[in-house]
């Protein structure tokens, strides 16, 4: 997504293939010293509770390095965040805010190798699943004495959920920008010609499968349903479709595989039905993010699973229109796989430049009306408003920034009803995410291009796989 200086959750999907090479990259990367400027002292991690649970001092000089400020070709997006530096230093007269532009947000090898190097800046953006490799690598604040009511007034509101991914042994390394939930992506116009209901998009894999065979029968080259296969992409919508129908992936003590199961064999064996039996699926394979998008962009695919910002995705690079899509809740609904963004804090800084970051976090990405939430500056921008990407609100807060939002749309938010009346409770990615995707893509790809593939035994190799990877946390 890219709207109001929002953080941009595709960039975990696109870049999640190049964790393997980022791994091999962390051997090479080189040391260096700390760029921040900790002033002598023992930073922001061993400073009294109580003089860090005060917000920041008006008056305090403090200078910050912030990445994933949005590049010159986001125009509107740049001048937003201006905008909303000038207004910061309304209160925060003496805080300078130096913007490093990043676009992508985050490449896994330059971020493992800035993370050798302690050469991150002092407050720097991460996707959910890299608190533990920022942890590895000694590079975060405990910021927990540092956020509370006083600091972030809406954290009453704030999902639990959310908060809990960015915590580790009870506590606090980050706080969030964005995140996303995943559903059903549908072609509106392909289920009209199919003569399906756009308004009634399955909720069911059954029904996933006859609307892409009656998709698919359209023929010139249409496929009724699409999926991943490669990139890492193919193990992380497996995830999904397993969360869908109420399984894990992991143990619920995270140290062994859970999806060598009936459920994961059904998973696949449908998978392998719809491609080989049905032939809706299309005949070009291992596929990876990007593909699907274009795909359905050009009109040829009718569903697949997907986050909102994909939408959005496809209408400002693939020239697509946001009154040809629809979002249904993920197949089964027993809950689903929730990702997103975050920054967190250099650590070894002192204790007020911890608070200035705390401070303009809050400012731009916490406070419902201002900074990413103005919905009526967004609107004025000609960014786009109303997709429903799912915020980190609850209570008053949520009910309020959702009637703002409303306000302002700019897209046919009544596509979305089945996917916003219908919520689906979300669930982290399991750890070690993207090494147990690698062994999942192996799978998925197989049923997907050998017809005579053994869902049992694709699924018996890629337990003891993940096992493997599990015992060497």
């Amino acid at each position: 997504m890219t709207r109001s200086g929002m953080i941009r959750p595709r960039d975990r999907r696109r870049h999640a293939a190049a964790l393997a090479s980022a791994l091999a990259l962390a051997a090479l990367a080189a040391c260096g010293t700390s760029s921040s400027d900790d002033g002598g002292g023992g930073g922001g991690d061993a400073v009294d509770a109580a003089e860090a649970a005060a917000p920041l001092d008006p008056a305090a000089k403090v200078s910050l390095t912030i990445d994933c400020m949005p590049p010159a070709t986001e125009k509107a997006e740049l001048r937003q965040w201006k905008e909303d530096v000038e207004k910061f230093n309304e209160k925060y007269p003496n805080v300078t805010i130096e913007g490093k532009q990043t676009d992508p947000c985050l490449e896994p090898p330059r971020f493992t190798a800035m993370l050798k190097a302690k050469s991150q800046p002092d407050v720097f953006y991460t996707y959910f699943t890299d608190l533990q490799q920022v942890l590895d690598n000694d590079g975060a604040t405990d910021i927990s004495a540092y956020v509370n009511d006083r600091t972030v007034p809406a954290l009453k509101d704030m999902d639990p959920g959310v908060l809990d991914v960015l915590k580790r042994d009870g506590k606090l390394y980050g706080l969030p920008c964005s995140n996303y939930t995943m559903g059903l992506l549908i072609n509106r116009p392909l289920f009209e010609r199919a003569g399906l209901d756009p308004d009634r998009p399955p909720a069911t894999w059954p029904e996933v499968r006859a609307a892409a065979k009656r998709i698919a029968a359209l023929g010139d080259g249409t496929a009724g349903f699409g999926e991943y296969s490669a990139g890492n992409n193919g193990g992380w919508h497996y995830t999904a479709t397993t969360y869908g129908l109420g399984g894990d992936i992991v143990d619920e003590r995270g140290t062994g595989a859970a999806f060598d199961d009936a459920r994961g064999r059904r998973i696949l064996d449908n998978l392998k039905a719809m491609r080989w039996d049905d032939d809706s699926m299309g005949r070009t394979q291992l596929l990876k993010w990007g593909d699907l998008q274009k795909q359905m962009a050009a009109g040829k695919l009718g569903m697949f699973l997907a986050a909102p910002d994909d939408i959005t995705y496809m209408v400002q690079n693939l020239g697509a229109k946001y009154e040809d899509y629809g979002m249904a809740p993920i197949p089964g609904q027993r809950a689903t796989l929730f990702g997103g963004n975050d920054y967190m804090i250099k650590k070894g800084i002192p204790s007020d430049k911890v608070k200035a970051a705390v401070a303009w976090i809050t400012f731009k990405f916490l406070t419902p009306g201002k900074g990413q939430f103005d919905w009526a500056r967004t609107k004025a921008d000609g960014l786009p408003v109303g997709l429903p990407q799912p915020t980190f609100w609850t209570g008053a807060t949520k009910s309020a920034d959702d009637k703002a939002r409303a306000a302002s749309s700019t897209m046919p938010v009544a596509n979305f009803r089945a996917f916003t009346a219908h919520p689906v409770q979300g669930r982290p990615e399991p750890p070690k995410a993207q090494e147990i995707y690698k062994v999942l893509d192996t799978v998925m790809s197989a049923v997907l291009t050998n017809e005579d593939a053994d869902t049992g035994k694709l699924l018996d190799t890629a337990r003891r796989q993940v096992d493997q990877i599990l015992a060497n946390q």
